[in-house]
């Protein structure tokens, strides 16, 4: 993939979405409200913690009725973000990287080595941030991605998963 970008705004996720942006039965991203991110600001095949590449993306929450499904239910009169969809993000993301680097197959989270949450996303937070450092990457018969990610609301790093596994299941033919 000669052409591939190094940031994508909202409309590039979307397309991804729907499997316009790697083409049908390759790595996807889920369509919104499950996209927990609004544009990947950054990605790279060389740099980050590993050196074997980064991706970052952002996710403004103040104000914004894309979170407004989940802070109106988790939970009645307590709002918070619940931490299964920061971890999803992370996972969407790795999965992202495999389909920028032009791998084929769909991705599917594989499983994470450990998981720390230190805050809490609440409808005061403005803005998340994703970071994600590529460990491994296995591009033979296997397409699998090994990473470790972070997600900072308002600068301040709130989850920590180390070992986020995302891996690219063949399509039949």
């Amino acid at each position: 993939m000669a052409d591939r970008k190094s940031s994508y705004d909202y409309e590039d996720l979307l397309k991804c979405g729907r499997g316009e942006l790697f083409g049908q039965g390759n790595a996807q991203l889920p369509l919104p409200p499950m996209l927990m991110f609004e544009r990947i600001t950054s990605v790279t095949e060389t740099g980050g913690a590993h050196g074997k590449g980064q991706i970052k993306a952002e996710f403004d929450i103040a104000g914004n009725p894309a979170t407004d499904w989940f802070f109106s239910c988790h939970f009645h009169n307590d709002p918070v973000m619940p931490g299964c969809l920061g971890l999803d993000a992370l996972w969407q993301l790795t999965g992202f990287y495999l389909g920028w680097l032009g791998a084929p197959g769909r991705g599917r989270a594989r499983g994470v080595g450990e998981c720390k949450f230190t805050g809490m996303v609440t409808p005061k937070v403005k803005r998340l941030e994703y970071v994600i450092d590529f460990k491994s990457i296995v591009l033979r018969k296997l397409k699998l991605a090994v990473a470790d990610g972070v997600m900072k609301a308002d600068g301040e790093v709130f989850y920590q998963a180390t070992d986020l596994k995302v891996f690219l299941e063949p399509v039949a033919a």
